[in-house]
């Protein structure tokens, strides 16, 4: 236990559980820009500084357009004879359909899950901006949208073009591209209805005032990618044999060569690279496709708003600084994301991105909201944010996307039902049979959504995955991908175990509650200029064992934000520079006496307190 907290136990039992702020350890503080300095900052980010992001995986969000679904010949690598279909969206996620028997009965074999599909597309995610915006959505993170085989498009067949599936006229695309036999030179590239599709759908999001970030992979591509398939083809004759990085090549023309893969998975060879970064052929094809996608048709306003990038570490350096400079170019209030699990603060200090997946958010709440046994004190989670945003220059910190979970990780809830155990990518039943898949119950949806306001009010940008607000729970890939939860669809009962296990049924469906919950969290973020971009500091009154709370400050707007993780109530006294502030999420006022502000904080929940008019 922490000297610091022992004292104020001392101290709340000596004031009959009221804490005095003189015992405490000194508040924690990051400075940060105001709203206002902010938005005229000269990097041209002031609409990404404390926006609130939603990661969409457009194969699992919504089909839109049932015409345009992928069938057998676009799925398996065979000739499509297998008898393979869509599965129905509302399905059982574990229960296996007939065809995925005949291939095998265990659930994650690659020929099962796998290689399912369910629908999801671009006129899905255009059919339900409204939605999104309505949640209070600023920024829409998509999970690759090129053409790709797999449901995850991180195996691209070509970065220049949306996938078929995603369009309204799949066969009628591929003609096109037949026709047009295009090359690397953009000079010889058309646009297909799916490329129309999602210039409209970047058209109809900015026309609701949401921004469009998109997946970049420049590291590796899939095997149908249009330069490995004419290397597969001629071999060293190929002119993209200089594009991968080729370790022994075949005895004659058409034989298989060996080659260089992302984490040897073969499916993904990597694009040739030195220590200065991707090698001419393929940086040239991908500096083309970025200006595509950030100025159609030379459109700056048409174009997306920024890249994530995957796996960034994995391309050298120097590339990335180079790439960047290319994009603030081309467009520069244009937002440049790294896929960083670890420390990234050198990465933006050098120029290389604008911000980072801040995965060391999310390890850090876990430990306070998530584990019990390995839990660290809220002393040790203010100390380990604090340290956190200071690794960064305070603009930048308020661009930081601070989520607790993505397509890489299992759902926050049931990471919350599945606690002490390493943040990370490999959590499910693949690797824990003792994983508990089932859904999470209300002690778990309540420390949901404790994280979820500490989220909504901690300084950075904070990113919810897709149906966290609605429902969805699960383990990490593929568990993590079910589809959306919608409240227009009723939805079969998860009865299944992916081990054949035996459980009850859990019922399945859109979660109007926690949605309400979510909207009105972002409401209250977006109202208040404290929470939206103001500075930090943490309070020594309301930072101990169990306990963990903030100011934040924009002029002369504040909000406090104070967290209780105990099974009992918890009373402190807080210094305060107002007469009164408002429960942001109750109908009730609290009063200072004397520049301080008596609170209790409920067992396992949180208080959101905001000055106002006439406080």
């Amino acid at each position: 236990m922490y000297h610091d907290d022992m004292r104020c136990q001392t101290a709340l039992l000596l004031s009959v559980g009221l804490a005095l702020a003189a015992c405490f350890a000194p508040a924690f503080k990051t400075a940060a820009p105001s709203p206002g300095a902010a938005d005229t900052a000269d990097d041209g980010l002031g609409w990404a500084r404390g926006k609130v992001w939603y990661q969409v995986f457009p194969e699992r969000f919504r089909n839109g357009d049932p015409s345009n679904d992928p069938g057998a010949a676009d799925v398996l690598e065979n000739d499509g004879k297998h008898r393979w279909h869509l599965l129905p969206w509302t399905s059982d996620w574990y229960e296996l359909q007939p065809w995925e028997v005949k291939r095998s009965t265990d659930f994650y074999n690659a020929g099962v899950v796998f290689a399912r599909r369910y629908g999801g597309d671009l006129q899905g995610v255009i059919d339900k901006l409204d939605y999104l915006k309505d949640l209070g959505v600023d920024v829409i993170y998509l999970n690759p949208v090129f053409e790709a085989p797999s449901l995850h498009k991180y195996d691209a067949s070509s970065l220049h073009h949306v996938d078929l599936h995603f369009g309204p006229d799949p066969a009628g695309d591929r003609q096109l591209l037949v026709e047009a036999r295009e090359t690397e030179d953009p000079d010889s590239w058309i646009w297909t209805k799916a490329d129309i599709l999602f210039l409209r759908f970047i058209r109809e999001a900015h026309s609701r005032g949401l921004k469009v970030v998109i997946d970049g992979v420049f590291n590796h591509t899939g095997r149908r990618f249009f330069a490995f398939k004419d290397l597969l083809k001629k071999g060293q004759k190929s002119r993209y044999a200089d594009w991968y990085m080729v370790t022994k090549w075949g005895g004659k023309l058409g034989d298989e060569f060996e080659y260089k893969a992302w984490w040897d998975v073969k499916s993904l060879p990597i694009f040739a690279r030195d220590s200065h970064g991707l090698l001419p052929g393929p940086k040239k094809y991908v500096f083309a496709i970025t200006k595509r996608w950030l100025a159609p048709n030379g459109s700056t306003k048409d174009g997306v708003d920024g890249f994530r990038l995957d796996v960034i570490e994995e391309v050298p350096a120097p590339f990335w600084k180079e790439w960047r400079a290319e994009v603030r170019a081309i467009k520069p209030e244009a937002m440049t994301v790294g896929e960083i699990w670890g420390d990234a603060s050198g990465w933006v200090k050098d120029g290389r991105i604008d911000s980072t997946m801040n995965y060391q958010f999310a390890q850090a709440a876990v430990g306070f909201f998530v584990d019990r046994k390995t839990a660290v004190s809220g002393s040790a989670f203010a100390a380990r944010l604090n340290k956190l945003l200071d690794s960064y220059d305070p603009q930048k910190a308020q661009l930081l996307l601070n989520l607790m979970d993505s397509h890489d990780t299992d759902r926050v809830v049931s990471m919350i039902a599945n606690p002490d155990r390493p943040y990370g990518r490999r959590h499910g039943p693949r690797s824990n049979p003792d994983y508990d898949v089932r859904k999470p119950g209300a002690e778990a949806l309540q420390v949901q959504k404790q994280i979820a306001a500490f989220q909504m009010t901690f300084l950075g940008a904070p990113m919810v995955y897709y149906g966290d607000e609605a429902g969805l729970w699960g383990a990490t890939d593929p568990d993590d991908r079910k589809p959306m939860l919608w409240p227009d669809s009723a939805y079969a009962p998860e009865s299944r175990h992916p081990l054949g296990k035996p459980r009850p049924a859990d019922p399945v469906g859109f979660d109007a509650g926690l949605w309400g919950f979510y909207r009105s969290l972002m409401r209250v973020r977006h109202e208040s200029p404290a929470l939206s971009g103001g500075d930090l500091s943490f309070l020594g009154a309301a930072v101990s064992r169990d306990l963990v709370g903030f100011s934040r400050r924009a002029g002369d707007s504040e909000a406090l934000a104070l967290f209780n993780r105990a099974d009992q109530p918890h009373a402190v006294v807080l210094p305060v520079i107002h007469a009164g502030y408002r429960d942001a999420l109750a109908d009730k006022t609290l009063a200072a006496d004397k520049g301080r502000l008596r609170v209790e904080i409920p067992a396992h929940g949180f208080l959101i307190l905001v000055s106002g008019p006439g406080t």
